[in-house]
């Protein structure tokens, strides 16, 4: 993983650095330990394996996909995949709240000098939501081609 960051990147859709902050999230939950006789896979594999899965459509998402991708079976995949979730699951109320008043002003500075003047009162972006289309439009068609190889609208919601 360390030599070939670009790779790790492309296959998991985020940064070494981010992955080892999730990976200390979750690497104690109770959910990766058992008492059965075939053990678990490592920690850092589960994860790898749910966020390849999260991170890809289409082909590339099927379970027998991505068992061939990981080089385990389809039920280790599904099986990964739900200890991943139900340990992040743990860190709900504290990962996903409302902005106080100084994170808000922080946003809104940032977004200030990092965007356009008029939207510097905006603090809550989301963005990455494709809504795909079924054909290339006429006008500026190019424009609309995404990164996973579809024409499609970007949803951004602001606050």
């Amino acid at each position: 993983m360390h030599h070939h960051p670009k790779r790790f990147h492309r296959n998991l859709q985020l940064l070494l650095a981010t992955f080892d902050v999730l990976l200390a999230m979750i690497q104690d939950d109770l959910v990766f330990h058992s008492n059965s006789n075939k053990p678990q896979l490592p920690v850092p594999y589960q994860l790898a394996i749910f966020l390849f899965r999260i991170g890809h459509n289409g082909n590339a998402s099927s379970v027998e996909s991505i068992a061939q991708w990981a080089g385990h079976s389809a039920g280790a995949v599904v099986s990964c995949t739900q200890r991943v979730m139900l340990a992040f699951m743990v860190h709900h109320d504290t990962a996903i709240h409302q902005p106080n008043g100084e994170e808000i002003a922080n946003a809104k500075a940032w977004v200030g000098e990092a965007s356009c003047f008029a939207w510097r009162h905006g603090y809550c972006m989301v963005d990455g939501t494709l809504v795909p289309l079924a054909d290339k439009p006429g006008f500026h068609g190019e424009a609309y081609f995404d990164r996973k190889s579809n024409y499609s609208l970007n949803v951004q919601v602001c606050q």
